[in-house]
Order: structure tokens, then C-alpha cells, then sequence
């Protein structure tokens, strides 16, 4: 969800800039300055100046706020007071009131209630946005004009006739004074916002100014095109040809694709996301029944609905079953005939009129024909502003471990909902699936990987793929939460992947899933697998959880926070070389050669994760250098990362 902070003193134009913005991103909006205005109203009916007062009344008569930008109405209680508001004397309260800490306390709560509850994005204008409310707001804009552009606005904007422009100027001059010389909260200007002076600007003009900030920031979604279709209609074959690389997962056996899987494609100058979907059927059983939801959930998620039918086999009455559910999408569809290889197939292809859904665009997915023209008609119907996010800013957390240790369902435990497909077969996920989750106060993005049988070069056919993909995913990513079922022994390919996330660099949080499986019996055994198989590393943090129940899920959050700030700590040099000396006294490196080895300084070469260099005067052996990353740890912490220490000898040393 994109928050973006609109500050700015009153009459420079950030309401109707704020509205405008939103209205065009089809966004949720917010008018802090509103919601002050109803406590002045509310102070003035009931004629009384005290905190104490004004606060007992306002928990009665409660503000709520309509954040649609087509129809923004402020309610006191059930009373609309949208227009009562906009008085002078009711602006001449404002600041008054917007001084009290305790008051501004209270609607601080409320303002930021309205922006959680926004789904996709939500422009928020007023006072202090992006410094209180919003500090993390994706999009900071300070709206300045000069005060008789201001008078201007503002007298157009009140609804009283028997006001002059002398007197509307002084109200705004009085509140600039007040406003920046406030101590609760000055009205200042945030360290990272855009300054954007709209004196000679038009609304449009600013609107637009705004609107390039967010393009360059690639903060407006891309559109969604979902490709839905029969299983075996080659709905991933013509994905690949749409991106340009082998992405998604292609074999000549039905039902490869499962989870809803977004890769991102650009044509023509514009940027969207397609979407491959498991193949829909109308009466499915067993995981079919699941990955047809996903088709249908993929429907409520795109902007456009791209239908895919095989032109050689023509429609049957699974496509028959599928239009009448596209239909009752209401969404923009493109009907695609697929597997086109030459004029004879187009011709036979033209029986997909038939259907009702209009034209068919007939391509092969596999050779390209026609895929040129296909995507310039999807580019044509892409909306301006779409439903996926890019840039979001996300840590992103990659689920690995062998299959059915329970990644799928960790990640629907942490969502509250089903984003991956669960089913008790084991291997059911098969390509990466990103998702958004708010954990501990924080949104992260989870990657629900392939579960991880053999070796890439080792497994075959669809195996083959999803393990690169998986190892992608863990490329990707900055740090894993490796799942492991601890209601079994831990088996060899467990160690294998623990080897393969310890070489990747990442931090890591060692997950134990199936928790409510395990017995006293069993624990014991654990921590001597524990102990025996990963003790090299230690540092590991360890989360204890019951993906199915939800237990001690909430634990997760900090652990990951932790590992991250250790994968990103540095040390300063002058500690780092404090500790060495002291270290190299207390146990110097081993005579090797019949010499000692001098160590002469080291360094933090780099983060992500820590990257030390100890210099020296001859080779240092392997078993010093993990002497040196344990007392490293003792002495600076790193719980969660792995810490690689390297040794370099100087050139004169060598010769």
C-alpha cells in the first residue's frame, strides 16, 4: 500500500491536488485538515475552549471520514458536517486546536486508523504528514504558493459571502505564525520531500507535477493481465514468449503451473505484469480443486483477463463453462487462440467467434507468430494505473526447505489467509510466490518456494525447473527462513540446503514447523540432531512454530528483524582493531613454516553479510580464522548471519 504525504500551509492547494492525485490512481484520500476542523466545529457548539471538554465530547459524538476522492464527507457523529466546516470562523479556530498536544494525540490515532485501512494506496494531506503521521510515506510533497495565491484559493473555497480578501489574507497570515511557531509540532518541511511551489501552476499542472514524482519513483501499480485458460493450453509457453526469457515452468503434462505466478513484461514503452494461473476446470477434484481458486482468485486480482484456448482442439464445454465466468468479472478479456502455426490452423480458428467473447487473436506461443500483434492490443487496453506495486521497498524473506516441511502453510499462517496452495502430496508449490504480510508491525515479502528434492543437476523434467527457480528466489532475497519439520529426523537433503543458504551469504532464521507434532521423546532426539548436525552454526536463531494452529507465529517477526540488522551491521575500524590487538596478545596466530605469522591490522570490507580482511605478514590457517569470526561474534553480536573473514598478505610480505 503507497502512502503518499502531501504537507504544505493552508490555502497552497494540496486538498484539491491530494484529490486529483488520488482520484487519477484510483486511491483512497485523506484530509487531515478535515478532521481538525470538526474538533474546532465541535469546540465552538459546545462553547468551550477546555481539553478536558472538548475531548469528553468528541468521545461521544466520534469523527469518521470518507476516504473515497469522488465524494470526501466528514461525519460528527451521523451529522455531515463536510460543509460546516469551511467557515472562517471555523478556520480561525483551526490552529488554536491543532496546537493541543493531547487533542492532536487523539486524532494522530485516528488519521493513522484511515491510512491502514486504505487497500492499494491513499493520498494524505493536512499539517506534519510526512514528519508524525506518515514518516515512512513513500511520496513526500511540500505544496507551497504565495499568500495572494492562497487568498485567492481560499476565498473561493469558503462559503461565505460577507467575507473580504483582507480578511481572508490576515487569517492565513495568523495561521502561518501560529503554525510555525507551535512548539508541539511546527509546520516544517520533511528532510526527504519534494518542495513543489504551484504560485504560477494551474491545479492540473500541479496534479501532473505530482503524478510524474510518483512515475519516476515507480510508485504507481503496474496493470495485472491474468492468463487463464484449460490445463495443457499452453498458457506458459506463450508467457515465456512474452517476457522474452524460459521463465515460467513448461512440460507437455497438464497441470504443471499450480500457485498464481506474476513475472514482469514490458512492450511497446509500457511496463505491466502477467500473471500465470494452474488451469481452470469447472468440476475439479482433489488439488485441482485448488488450483482452479487460484484461476478465479487471479480473476478478481488483474485488470484485464486474457483467455487462452487451444485453436487445435477448438472450444469445448470446460471453455463454455470459463466465458460465463469471465463475463461475470466484468472485466476488460481478450480472447486468444493459441497453438496457431500456419494459415490452415487460422482458418479452423475462426470457429472461436463462437464463444461470445469478440475477436480471437490467433499466435503461437511456441514459434511467436502473431505475438507481436497479441501484445500490441494487450498494451492498448492497459488502464494507466494498475494493481500491482513495484519498488515497494519490502525486505524480502525467502520460505526454503525440502517439500512438505510446511512452507505453504507457514505462509497462509502468517497471511490469516490461503495465498499458497497447501495439499498433503508432497511438492505442490512449484514456482516462487511472492507475497505482502504484515507480521509484528512491519510488512515484509514473502517468497513461498518450490520445495528443494535434489540437486539442480541432479533432478529432471519439472523438478529441474522449479529447483531453479527456487534457487533464484534465494538469490533474491535478503534473508531465509529455512523450514524444517521437526517432527521427523533431519534427513540429509535438509543438510544440503542448510549448506546451500549458508554459502549463499544470506541471514537466516532456522524455522522448526509441526511443532504441535512433537512429543517429549522426540525434542530430546531433536536437540541432539541439533546439536550433532548444525552446530557449525550456532548463531542460527531458532523459531519454534505450528503452521496449522498459528502458535507462536508471532515469533518470527523479531528474529527475521534481528538477523537483518546483523546482516547489515558494521563495525567501527578503530573497535575492530582494538579488539584484534587485544586478541593477537592474549593468542597469537600458530607458527607455521617455523615462523609466526604478524597481524598487522583488518577491516570491515563490506556488509550483507559482514566481510572482514585481517592482513598479516604470512598465511594464517583456517582453524585461526574461525577462532577469529567466534570471538568476532562474542565481542559485536551477528546472531542471524553468517561472518566471513578473509587473510591477505602484503606484497612485500610475500616477496
Amino acid at each position: 500500500m503507497i502512502v503518499v504525504a502531501l504537507d504544505g500551509p493552508s490555502g497552497a492547494g494540496k486538498s484539491s491536488t491530494s484529490k486529483g492525485v488520488a482520484l487519477r490512481a484510483g486511491w483512497n484520500y485523506l484530509d487531515t485538515g478535515a478532521l481538525y476542523r470538526a474538533v474546532a466545529f465541535l469546540a465552538l457548539e459546545i462553547k468551550s475552549d477546555d481539553t478536558n471538554d472538548i475531548l469528553a465530547a468528541l468521545a461521544v459524538k466520534r469523527i469518521t471520514f470518507n476516504a473515497d476522492p469522488k465524494k470526501p464527507e466528514i461525519f460528527l457523529a451521523d451529522r455531515n458536517i463536510s460543509e460546516e466546516i469551511r467557515t472562517l470562523n471555523v478556520t480561525n479556530k483551526v490552529s488554536q486546536i491543532a496546537a493541543n498536544p493531547e487533542i492532536r494525540a487523539e486524532l494522530l490515532k485516528l488519521q493513522r486508523s484511515i491510512i491502514g485501512k486504505a487497500e492499494r494506496g491513499i493520498v494524505v494531506e493536512g499539517r506534519d504528514i510526512g514528519t508524525v503521521v506518515s514518516p515512512d510515506a513513500a511520496l513526500k510533497v511540500y505544496l507551497t504558493a504565495d499568500i495572494d495565491a492562497r487568498t485567492m484559493r481560499r476565498e473561493n473555497e469558503l462559503n461565505e459571502v460577507a467575507i473580504t480578501t483582507e480578511d481572508v489574507a490576515l487569517s492565513l497570515t495568523s495561521r502561518d505564525e501560529l503554525d510555525s511557531s507551535r512548539k508541539a509540532s511546527p509546520l516544517v518541511m520533511a528532510s526527504d520531500a519534494v518542495h513543489v511551489d504551484s504560485t504560477e501552476l494551474t491545479l492540473e499542472e500541479t496534479i501532473e507535477r505530482v503524478w510524474e514524482l510518483l512515475v519516476e519513483r515507480s510508485l504507481l501499480g503496474l496493470p495485472i493481465v491474468a492468463i487463464l485458460g484449460r490445463p495443457n493450453v499452453g498458457k506458459s509457453t506463450l508467457i515465456n514468449r512474452f517476457i522474452g526469457r524460459r521463465e515460467a515452468i513448461v512440460e507437455d503434462t497438464p497441470g504443471v503451473t499450480r500457485d498464481r505466478v506474476q513475472y514482469e513484461c514490458e512492450w511497446g514503452g509500457r511496463r505491466f505484469i502477467v500473471m500465470d494461473t494452474g488451469g481452470w476446470e469447472s468440476k475439479p477434484d482433489g488439488i485441482s480443486v485448488a488450483i482452479s481458486a487460484g484461476a478465479e482468485l487471479a480473476m478478481e486480482e488483474a485488470d484485464i483477463l486474457a483467455f487462452v484456448v487451444d485453436a487445435q482442439v477448438g472450444a469445448l464445454d470446460e471453455d463454455d463453462v470459463m466465458v460465463q465466468e469471465l463475463r461475470k468479472a466484468k472485466k476488460p478479456t481478450i480472447l486468444i487462440a493459441n497453438k496457431v502455426d500456419g494459415d490452415h490452423d487460422e482458418a479452423d480458428a475462426h470457429a472461436l467467434w463462437n464463444l461470445g467473447l469478440g475477436e480471437p487473436h490467433f499466435v503461437s506461443g511456441l514459434h511467436g507468430r502473431g505475438s507481436g500483434d497479441l501484445l500490441d492490443t494487450i498494451v492498448n487496453s492497459l488502464p494507466e494505473v494498475g494493481r500491482a506495486q513495484t519498488q515497494d521497498g519490502y525486505r524480502r524473506i525467502a520460505l526454503i526447505g525440502r517439500p512438505n516441511v510446511g512452507k505453504s502453510s507457514l505462509l497462509n499462517a502468517l497471511a490469516g489467509e490461503n495465498r499458497s496452495i497447501v495439499d498433503d502430496v508432497a511438492g505442490t508449490t512449484r514456482d516462487p510466490v511472492d507475497s505482502l504480510i504484515e507480521i509484528g508491525g512491519q510488512v515484509w515479502r514473502f517468497v513461498d518456494t518450490a520445495g528443494i528434492k535434489k540437486r539442480a543437476n541432479q533432478a529432471s523434467g519439472t523438478d529441474y525447473y522449479a529447483t531453479l527457480r527456487t534457487q533464484t528466489a534465494l538469490e533474491r532475497s535478503e534473508c531465509v527462513a529455512l523450514v524444517l519439520d521437526a517432527s521427523v529426523p533431519i534427513s540429509e537433503q535438509d543438510l544440503r540446503i542448510i549448506s546451500m543458504v549458508e554459502e549463499s551469504g544470506k541471514a537466516m532464521v532456522l524455522v522448526l514447523n509441526k511443532w504441535d507434532l512433537v512429543d517429549e521423546d522426540r525434542r530430546e532426539k531433536l536437540e541432539k540432531e541439533l546439536d550433532r548436525h548444525l552446530g557449525h552454526i550456532e548463531w542460527v536463531q531458532r523459531v519454534n512454530v505450528a503452521a496449522k494452529t498459528g502458535w507462536h507465529r508471532d515469533r518470527l517477526a523479531p528474529a527475521l528483524r534481528t538477523a537483518l540488522s546483523s546482516w547489515e551491521k558494521r563495525v567501527p575500524t578503530s573497535k575492530l582493531n582494538s579488539f584484534l590487538g587485544a586478541l593477537i596478545g592474549a593468542t597469537p596466530p600458530p607458527v607455521r613454516g617455523g615462523k609466526q605469522p604478524k597481524v598487522y591490522y583488518a577491516t570491515q570490507a563490506g556488509i550483507a553479510p559482514p566481510k572482514f580482511v585481517v592482513f598479516s605478514s604470512g598465511w594464517i590457517e583456517p582453524s585461526y580464522r574461525r577462532f577469529i569470526e567466534r570471538r568476532l561474534r562474542e565481542e559485536f553480536g551477528f546472531p542471524g548471519t553468517p561472518v566471513q573473514v578473509a587473510v591477505r598478505v602484503k606484497e612485500r610480505d610475500k616477496e
